[in-house]
């Protein structure tokens, strides 16, 4: 449905204001979020990105597809026996024995997520991707800010309706109706994200795509034949799809969980994202770059998409605190030029030699929303100290990765004074985060939120004092 402006004529700061007044309030949440007002800062515009820029991380969205289809197979193969055992051993570590089996289950084999969202790093470059999520916040977000800018003659990436249309294209080509009904399961965990999806709902509805309900996993309703869910108005209506908009290191907290499982196991309702917590690990870039599993990714992923990742996914180690054969080191890892082979030896680097990240790998609550994350060269030598040996005590529970740290590219933005009601500008730099939905075989990207963060932090995330905002097409962008 195409959207109509309603004030095109603004100047700058009439069109932040508008933003400002327009957009629907409590969808994002953050962290230092304050009382009142929006807690972020409003650009006039959406974030420009260049053609070139836009058509690359549009293909992009195929190649991540592969790489998770890929990962998938590697894991199966490897707990089977025909890929070296460590893919699964690595994976799994730290997981209860049901989260395991539940990921290994037939029912579940060849299922891949279908949401995908990448944080993508602007760099000097082009872009390097820091991680993947396939349970990402934001969706309703983007949608919502896109629709809004709309309203200002702005367009953006995906047009104004990209995340509700291609959510809705991703749910109907899943449950293979052309109107289905889809609950989305937002767990108490995950209560930060409610309203956003309340809205996507919403949305989808309002554009006749499908019927979609926000609900609590206690307001889902368990037959033999099939689950159902109650609307407002007291309907129940037979689910179709569960999007689970819940993380699997809190499911045996999830009430219901297990009929839940129990109906998609039966094929009485189709679940994403899989339950399938291997998909969710950090330290699968670490596989990914492992010298003896080269040939097996470029084999699965072919010799093209390989390469295009191995372009893009920064060089990632799993901090593992098992000793290693006196003659051997970590691959591609150097203190001071000296080959690693005990973690001890990165302790000593000063600042300006330390450019990594520590960060939980997966199934964790610390391993989402950038809360376990830390910057090597924002440390103390004492905190980072502490990092490391802290990562290498939490090994058999929560893995942690050590990664490669780029810094993004510096940016100037406009954003309105919340003060003086004036445009400023921001030097910062900016994390991408596209929202591809698989739709059959392929991904359709729906929309780009940019988040510009100033330019003397190292890590760019949502923040009181970051712009966010949509991604649009612009000549003289990005």
């Amino acid at each position: 449905m195409p959207c109509t402006s309603v004030a095109p004529e603004l100047d700058a700061a009439g069109r932040g204001h508008y933003i400002t007044e327009h957009l629907p309030p409590g969808l994002f949440r953050l962290a230092d979020e304050a009382a009142a007002g929006t807690p972020w800062r409003i650009t006039p515009e959406p974030f420009p990105l260049k053609p070139s820029t836009v058509a690359a991380i549009e293909s992009l969205g195929d190649d991540l597809l592969a790489f998770y289809r890929a990962q998938n197979a590697l894991y199966l193969r490897s707990a089977r026996g025909s890929a070296p055992a460590f893919i699964a051993e690595e994976l799994d570590r730290g997981k209860p024995e049901q989260i395991v089996r539940l990921a290994r289950q037939n029912r579940f084999k060849q299922d891949v997520p279908r949401v995908i969202r990448p944080d993508l790093i602007l760099t000097d470059d082009g872009y390097i991707a820091s991680e993947l999520d396939s349970v990402p916040g934001g969706m309703g977000f983007v949608g919502a800010m896109s629709r809004t800018y709309c309203e200002i003659g702005s367009d953006s990436v995906g047009g104004a309706d990209g995340i509700a249309e291609s959510f809705a294209a991703m749910i109907s080509s899943l449950a293979g109706a052309t109107r289905p009904t889809v609950a989305i399961v937002v767990s108490e965990e995950s209560a930060d994200y409610r309203n956003e999806m309340r809205w996507l709902a919403a949305r989808v509805g309002t554009l006749g795509l499908a019927d979609a309900i926000v609900c609590a996993p206690q307001d889902v309703v368990f037959t033999e034949e099939a689950l159902f869910v109650r609307t407002e108005d007291g309907r129940e209506l037979k689910i179709d799809v569960l999007y689970r908009n819940f993380e699997l290191f809190d499911l045996l907290n999830v009430p219901k969980q297990e009929l839940m499982l129990y109906a998609a196991r039966h094929n009485r309702v189709k679940l994403t994202p899989p339950p399938k917590a291997h998909l969710e690990e950090k330290a699968s870039f670490a596989l990914f770059h492992h010298p003896g599993l080269r040939a097996l990714w470029r084999a699965e992923l072919g010799a093209a998409v390989d390469e295009r990742l191995l372009g893009i996914f920064p060089r990632t180690w799993i901090v593992d605190p098992r000793p290693l054969p006196p003659q051997a080191a970590i691959v591609d890892l150097y203190a001071n030029g000296t080959p690693v082979h005990e973690w001890s030896q990165l302790e000593n680097l000063g600042k300006s030699e330390r450019d990594y990240v520590i960060k939980p790998s997966g199934f964790s609550p610390l391993a989402w929303g950038s809360k376990g994350v830390k910057v090597a060269n924002d440390l103390t030598r004492e905190e980072w100290r502490g990092a490391i040996q802290g990562a290498l005590a939490s090994f058999p529970k929560t893995p942690n990765i050590l990664q490669r740290f780029h810094k993004g590219r510096r940016v100037r933005v406009p954003f309105v004074g919340a003060s003086d009601n004036a445009i400023h500008e921001m030097d910062g730099r900016v994390r991408l985060c596209p929202y591809y939905f698989v739709v059959g075989d392929r991904t359709r990207l729906g929309g780009i939120l940019a988040t510009v963060a100033p330019a003397d932090k190292r890590l760019i995330h949502g923040m009181s004092d970051a712009i966010m905002a949509p991604c649009r097409v612009a000549d003289d962008g990005f």
